[in-house]
């Protein structure tokens, strides 16, 4: 043995030398200086076939060794770790970063100037005066004019006067009076609670009205009521979908009232079709789960629908306190398909707490008689009892669910 692993180690380490005989063939050293014979010279060592690794040659007698008791080695660890990025190497200061600023969405805006402010009207009874006024220079003018017939005159109480008959200053009379009149009675006009007007006088806004009871209101001024009483609206089936893209149909109940009543008149063509389309278009923005599936979800659904929309409507005047879907269903297209799936997993849940509750009880029934020692069982009857225990108690619950 010790003269095999001397001439191994001197054949490698000089390339010269015969090769030793093998210990497990007996073949000489003839084979290998045929091998040899394809070099060009003798003691060149051939080209290596891989260039790019470092090769080392193993003496024949470390491959064959048979050491009874192999020595431990002790192993470190071996931690996989990932590669350092910049930044992250010791003494090294993290890259910047470049802030990523989000683009806001854009809000919608209306006339800076559009701002509601109170309007100027007077009381009732000032309309009313100014109308009795124009009546009464009318019945003067009349009499003046000798219009007024004898016995209406007799009966009012007027002296006897034979009239001027009807000239300019007749007509001028006349017309101040009528002018009077109409401006005192057509003037007068009742608030009502929760209800409002909006004045403008040639396209351009005037002020808002909110009083209530009888007051009076320059007739030349264009008046729009609007509803300024807490509202609620309960919208019709609108699209939407829920976290997996399913196709749904939902019903929102939208608690809502005209904060800003110019804002709600001038600002916005129709203040109520853009309500309902702020709704819409949240639904399409934010998944709804179906009614009776999971409540916090409904909850979280409906505190960011209220949140979208009321940021959408305030611009507009609108001030919005809750946009609740008070109902949700599947789409006509996916509604039977959609069905079918949740009626298997409602069989699915069902079979799965059947089958944990016939388990606990077989566990509980096999556990009892042999820690009472009433009986005594082997793996295989004990595997019997199990099997004819779980059948008894599945036909049982399936007899009890029938």
């Amino acid at each position: 043995m010790s003269t095999n692993t001397t001439s191994s180690t001197d054949s490698s380490t000089d390339p010269s030398t015969d090769s030793p005989t093998d210990p497990s063939t007996g073949s000489s050293a003839e084979s290998s200086t045929a091998s040899r014979a394809v070099a060009p010279e003798a003691g060149i060592r051939p080209a290596r076939l891989i260039h790019n690794e470092a090769t080392t040659e193993i003496p024949v007698h470390l491959l064959f060794r048979d050491d009874p008791d192999p020595a431990p080695v002790p192993l470190r660890p071996a931690v996989v770790a990932r590669r350092q990025g910049p930044g992250e190497r010791p003494g090294e200061r993290p890259a910047a970063r470049r802030p990523v600023n989000a683009r806001p969405r854009p809000v919608p805006s209306v006339d800076p100037e559009l701002r509601e402010r109170p309007a100027r009207v007077l009381p009732g009874a000032a309309g009313v005066a100014a109308g009795l006024c124009g009546v009464a220079g009318c019945a003067a003018t009349s009499w003046w004019a000798g219009l007024v017939p004898p016995l209406a005159a007799q009966a009012l109480g007027l002296p006897a006067y034979a009239g001027a008959g009807l000239g300019p200053a007749q007509w001028a009379a006349y017309t101040a009076a009528g002018v009077l009149g109409m401006f005192g009675f057509g003037g007068l006009a009742r608030g009502r609670t929760g209800r409002a007007w909006v004045l403008g006088l040639f396209g351009r806004y005037r002020g808002t009205v909110r009083r209530t009871g009888l007051m009076w209101v320059n007739p030349l001024l264009l008046r729009r009521r609007v509803d300024v009483r807490l509202r609620h609206w309960r919208s019709e089936p609108m699209p939407a979908a829920d976290g997996n893209g399913v196709a749904l149909r939902a019903v929102t109940l939208v608690v809502w009232r005209v904060r800003d009543t110019v804002k709600a008149t001038l600002g916005v063509e129709d203040h109520e079709t853009y309500l309902r389309e702020c709704v819409e278009a949240a639904l399409a923005r934010v998944p709804v789960e179906p009614l009776g599936t999971v409540r916090s979800s409904a909850d979280v659904a409906g505190d960011t629908l209220t949140r979208l929309v009321a940021a959408d409507a305030a611009p507009v005047g609108l001030e919005v306190f809750s946009v609740r879907p008070v109902r949700v269903e599947y789409a006509p297209e996916v509604a039977a398909a959609m069905h079918r799936r949740r009626i298997a997993a409602l069989d699915a849940a069902q079979r799965a707490s059947v089958l944990t509750s016939v388990v606990d009880s077989v566990e509980d029934t096999v556990t009892r008689l042999t820690m009472r020692g009433l009986v005594e069982l082997d793996d295989y009857e004990r595997k019997v009892l199990v099997k004819d225990l779980t059948v008894a108690f599945c036909a049982g619950r399936g007899d009890t669910g029938a």
